[in-house]
């Protein structure tokens, strides 16, 4: 019989994933949620029946994915955590770099993306999430004169919304992409005049949702996004074709 490899399948996976894989199978079987202990490594040994090398191999691909969290100490060992999508954006950002993937590929996603979440966001979004949006529309209007606490703001704005649509995949994939969709980080610049505008959108798209209005929601959010990629067109061109390097993206 020929192997996998050998009719350019892959490799068999490591027991160290398959044990990974059982450990998360049994952590949603049990309902363990964020802040739970796993077993003690004792326990997980005679459990799984296997090496201690192969079960701390395990555990350690788990926290590098953000799924848990290893505490050192008599109390301490695997905790279970709320993963958030840092480990995504990090390998998105390098495969990017790896492919040689323009800015530009982002602002596709975003054209494509936040008018649909927008409108997915009308119908789903809760009384605290539209208050806590309204919060980041008095951040911004209390820093116009202040980039950096402006456009976390701004940040923050489109990633309620992101959650708000009731997916899960668009939340993670506007949460990963939240470092690097103004693009700061390769050289575009938001001055006064530019923040101002950003504002009004925003509070354009606040009154949509806070109508509960799908329609309006995705065309304003649409609009806003639209007129971000004019401007980036008209005033940082050159950017627009820039790769963004993993190295400057993820700290």
């Amino acid at each position: 019989m020929m192997s996998s490899t050998a009719n350019g399948g892959q490799r068999p996976q490591k027991a160290a994933m398959l044990l990974a894989q059982r450990i998360i199978r049994d952590v949603q079987n049990e309902h363990l949620k964020p802040g739970d202990h796993l077993e003690p490594e004792r326990s997980m040994l005679e459990r799984y029946e296997t090496g201690r090398g192969t079960l701390r191999e395990a555990l350690r691909f788990l926290e590098f994915q953000g799924v848990i969290v290893i505490k050192p100490g008599p109390r301490g060992g695997p905790i279970l955590v709320d993963p958030n999508a840092s480990h995504l954006a990090s390998t998105l950002v390098l495969l990017m770099q790896l492919k040689q993937a323009p800015f530009r590929n982002i602002v596709e996603v975003r054209t494509a993306l936040e008018p649909m979440i927008s409108r997915l966001a009308a119908d789903r979004i809760s009384d605290e999430s539209l208050a806590e949006l309204g919060g980041t529309i008095h951040q911004m209007r209390d820093h116009l004169d202040n980039q950096d606490r402006f456009l976390e703001a701004n940040q923050r704005f489109h990633d309620i919304i992101a959650w708000s649509s009731g997916n899960t995949l668009f939340g993670y994939i506007v949460d990963s992409l939240l470092g690097i969709l103004d693009g700061t980080v390769i050289g575009i610049d938001y001055p006064s005049p530019r923040r101002a505008a950003i504002l009004k959108a925003h509070e354009g798209i606040h009154q949509a949702l806070l109508s509960r209005d799908p329609q309006a929601s995705e065309d304003r959010m649409r609009d806003h996004i639209n007129e971000y990629v004019r401007y980036a067109e008209r005033k940082f061109p050159e950017v627009l074709d820039q790769v963004i390097r993993w190295d400057r993206a993820v700290v």
